[in-house]
């Protein structure tokens, strides 16, 4: 059974609850409706059974499919709008925290990124940006601002500060391929980085490049990147439509 006005979902593979296992019935639900979106049988956009009917279905009170739902909404995996429904979600790409750049990561996940490049000047850098790169004031650098796509949406816009003469960074070849990849073809050796994360709001011009409601959450990086003489390679500055993006850390005990 699905919600008014909407199809039954054909392909979703039936789902089994053992009352006997110590893991939670919800989370039995959850568990296999996740597996379900993350192998693709059930595609963005697949709209799910009402709670009624897939409590019905699997013999489970309605708080217990509710919980199981709220599990997989708030991990972004689906979206529920009031009048709609609860359908799949467009994927989020997540990327791990390392020396890496998104391009390298999209390609590696086979999400076939694509670079608009908004701007590509040489200038004189002051202030902050000159305390980040660790050079005298009035430096000229390479400074880039980017918007990648992944599957042609907008994902995030990046602003990259690049000292002069280590690499040829022509709007063609940055259109083309990664910052990093054009850097350690021209030599440079990428060796560490230092990076803070954070979340703020998003501007009226960035929310028009992200495709994105003004005032909407965006996560921000900021990177400084050094070489293997512990020298200042470039000063990112990065903001990331937080619907379709997150981070994921891997933790150990000590």
């Amino acid at each position: 059974m699905a919600e008014a006005g909407g199809a039954a979902m054909p392909t979703r593979p039936r789902l089994i609850v053992d009352r006997g296992s110590p893991v939670p019935l919800y989370f039995q639900v959850a568990s296999q409706l996740e597996r379900a979106i993350e192998s693709g049988e059930l595609p963005p956009g697949t709209r799910m059974d009402n709670e009624i009917a897939l409590a019905e279905e699997l013999g489970l009170s309605r708080p217990t499919v509710r919980q199981a739902i709220q599990y997989l909404v708030d991990k972004g995996l689906l979206l529920r709008r009031r009048g709609v429904g609860t359908h799949v979600a467009r994927p989020r790409v997540r990327r791990d925290v390392g020396l890496t750049s998104l391009f390298d990561d999209l390609t590696k996940s086979g999400q076939v990124p694509t670079t608009e490049v908004l701007s590509r000047t040489v200038r004189e850098v002051s202030g902050v940006l000159a305390a980040a790169l660790e050079v005298p004031e009035g430096t000229p650098v390479v400074a880039l601002e980017r918007l990648r796509r992944a599957r042609g949406e907008p994902l995030a816009i990046m602003r990259n500060y690049v000292r002069s003469g280590l690499a040829e960074l022509t709007a063609r070849r940055l259109e083309r391929h990664g910052l990093y990849e054009l850097l350690r073809s021209a030599g440079v050796t990428l060796a560490a980085a230092q990076q803070s994360i954070g979340a703020r709001r998003a501007t009226a011009a960035e929310a028009r490049l992200l495709d994105e409601t003004r005032g909407a959450p965006v996560l921000t990086v900021r990177r400084t990147t050094f070489d293997q003489h512990g020298v200042v390679v470039e000063y990112g500055d990065h903001v990331y439509r937080a619907s379709r993006y997150s981070f994921e850390v891997a933790l150990t005990s000590r």
